[in-house]
């Protein structure tokens, strides 16, 4: 996350945009996490299984080094009791992030790996808490040309889930490489083409582990929180097949009409969903203080989720240019 921090600075910087709090484009915070750096073997019914392919473990899970027998407990859930571990058996793998150990350890299995129900289990796996976990939010801005107190901010999340193991790293590239590159572009795009509101962009740190970048924003604001016109979070963007979705569409109705406007002319996705409130990215904390806010994300496509499948040559990218474009429409209708 640190080396994503610094290509993203050196990336503001190169297109001349300017730290948003006047000296550095890094907001430091902290939170804690438990990881996983080091071992990270799992073996069932005397198969060695693939971290990640086919299996994972509870983001919450403790170290254990250990051999013993797994008794039945239903049809998808398996007990080492003596060493308190759990096998459960799933058709999607789909990880996350914790913030503490638990006192147990839980290994998610894709079912598809193994020919007959789990018996007995060899592991051996380290985590590592970490209570001050340094992270940063990456900050910039255009200032307006003629009412730069006036502020429209796009923001994405950069970080996602990291190593599981020092072999098995989880790419992120529609969660959320996707949303980060579309905000690369339109802070390039209005680095050359100053708007009368002032233009910030936000880099989110911390939004798998639970929203963490965005609830620091939001208690320690660079820009005041009443001059935001309106904040636009770009979360998994990498499809768009089917159309977006709008997260607060229901909240902000007006707005809701003028991006359908600008979509009605241009046609520039094939359908856009209303959806209600909902705390499922950074734009959420914004919206509870008040701020005018949308999470846009795609629809269609591949379904590759919190796995070591989203990866960037898997992602079509079909819409992007068609979201970059309904995004500079829709905002210069907030500016009118």
């Amino acid at each position: 996350m640190n080396k994503a921090a610094a290509f993203l600075a050196r990336k503001f910087a190169n297109y001349g945009l300017k730290p948003l709090n006047g000296s550095s484009y890094l907001q430091l915070f902290s939170y804690p996490v438990n990881t996983f750096p080091g071992e990270m073997q799992v073996r069932i019914n005397k198969k060695w299984l693939t971290p990640g392919k086919d299996f994972i473990v509870s983001p919450a899970s403790r170290a254990v080094h250990a051999t013993g027998k797994l008794v039945e407990e239903d049809s998808t859930h398996f007990i080492d009791e003596t060493n308190r571990i759990i096998v459960s058996l799933q058709d999607k793998l789909t990880w996350s992030v914790a913030a503490k150990p638990t006192d147990h350890t839980v290994i998610e299995v894709d079912r598809k790996s193994l020919s007959d129900a789990p018996k007995t289990i060899s592991v051996n796996i380290d985590n590592k808490f970490i209570p001050d976990f340094k992270a940063a939010n990456v900050c910039a801005s255009v200032k307006g040309t003629t009412q730069p107190d006036s502020v429209i901010v796009i923001s994405a999340h950069y970080d996602h889930l990291g190593g599981m193991g020092a072999n098995c790293y989880f790419p992120g590239a529609n969660d959320n490489a996707s949303g980060t590159s579309l905000l690369l572009g339109l802070a390039k795009y209005y680095a050359v083409n100053p708007q009368p509101y002032t233009m910030a962009f936000i880099c989110f740190a911390g939004e798998e582990a639970g929203l963490k970048g965005s609830k620091y924003f939001i208690d320690n604001p660079l820009i005041p929180l009443k001059n935001i016109r309106f904040l636009l979070n770009l979360d998994l963007e990498g499809t768009g097949d089917e159309g977006i979705t709008v997260v607060n569409a229901t909240e902000f109705p007006k707005e809701f009409d003028r991006l359908n406007e600008v979509n009605n002319k241009n046609k520039y996705v094939a359908k856009i969903n209303a959806r209600g409130k909902a705390a499922n990215s950074d734009h959420y904390w914004f919206s509870e203080k008040g701020v005018p806010a949308f999470f846009i994300y795609t629809l269609g496509g591949i379904k590759a989720y919190h796995d070591v499948f989203d990866k960037a040559k898997t992602l079509p990218l079909n819409e992007y240019e068609d979201l970059f474009k309904l995004i500079i429409g829709f905002n210069k209708k907030l500016m009118k």
